[in-house]
């Protein structure tokens, strides 16, 4: 057995599909109308369609649990905190922090009050604290990866 993709229930199909592709920039992988898979392996599904599938009443489907998030990945981090303040619809659970080792993060909620994290990828903030003069072995002390890892990431771009 192999754990395929998580999915979420949301109101509005066609609203959580916008969001999904122009504020996180996924792709759809399929679309069968009241489920959408997307490639970056996770599922949208129409809530009344889980409803009558599940036999959950919808009434019992809740939203806002706030116990489970997409994590995604960003290169141009600093870009996409512009995108998200550009769209002025985000409602934010933490607007950008720095992690203590050194990632930089911001959370929001999705459409569905699904909770939403995206952090700067690992090989970004390797080249910006170089950039900031730190050493290869500062910036794997600081960033907690390996002395190899750091030097990949300064060989990439």
């Amino acid at each position: 057995m192999r754990f395929n993709c998580p999915l979420l229930v949301v109101r509005d199909l066609e609203t959580a599909k916008e969001f999904y592709r122009n504020v996180l920039g996924q792709s759809v992988k399929f679309d069968f109308g009241e489920n959408v898979v997307f490639h970056g392996d996770f599922s949208l599904q129409l809530k009344s369609h889980y409803a009558a599938m599940t036999g959950i009443g919808e009434e019992l489907i809740l939203s806002q649990a706030n116990n489970f998030e997409l994590y995604f990945e960003e290169e141009d981090f600093d870009a996409f905190l512009l995108t998200l303040e550009f769209r002025g619809d985000i409602r934010y659970i933490q607007r950008c922090v720095e992690h203590d080792w050194g990632q930089r993060v911001v959370r929001f909620y999705d459409p569905d009050l699904h909770i939403i994290e995206v952090g700067e990828h690992m090989g970004s903030v390797v080249r910006r604290l170089m950039g900031q003069g730190l050493s290869l072995e500062e910036t794997a002390a600081k960033t907690q990866h390996p002395l190899d890892f750091v030097k990949g990431c300064m060989m990439e771009k």
